[in-house]
């Protein structure tokens, strides 16, 4: 599990800064709703592409299927939400996923099958 022995938040960034890919893949987890949480027994999970999400905070509060899980700045690309740059282009616009509530699991691979079945017995 993840262990961050020091207060020091200067520790605490450089532990996120150079965490590695397993430990951050624990740390893109967002909430299940009610539902799901009834459902599986579990509280969160991580995200993954194709969950359809609710934004919780912020200027888009709308709900969309997560695109792309950036793991590298700790963000998530959502459907629909995205920004215009000053040269017209449109870019999606990176929602942390703690800001987020997972409505529908993307449950077409085994494996997150096996996560969810480990974890709620």
């Amino acid at each position: 599990m993840m262990r961050l022995k020091s207060k020091q938040p200067k520790k605490q960034r450089k532990f996120l800064y150079n965490a590695p890919l397993h430990l951050r893949h624990k740390m893109m987890a967002a909430p299940l709703s009610r539902e799901l949480r009834e459902k599986y027994g579990i509280r969160n999970l991580p995200v993954r592409e194709g969950d359809k999400v609710r934004i919780m905070r912020g200027e888009f509060k709308k709900e969309g299927k997560v695109v792309e899980v950036d793991l590298k700045n700790y963000r998530i690309h959502v459907e629909g939400v995205t920004m215009t740059k000053t040269d017209g282009t449109e870019v999606f616009y990176p929602i942390h996923p703690s800001n987020v509530m997972i409505i529908e699991l993307n449950l077409k691979d085994e494996e997150r099958k096996n996560i969810i079945e480990r974890r709620a017995g």
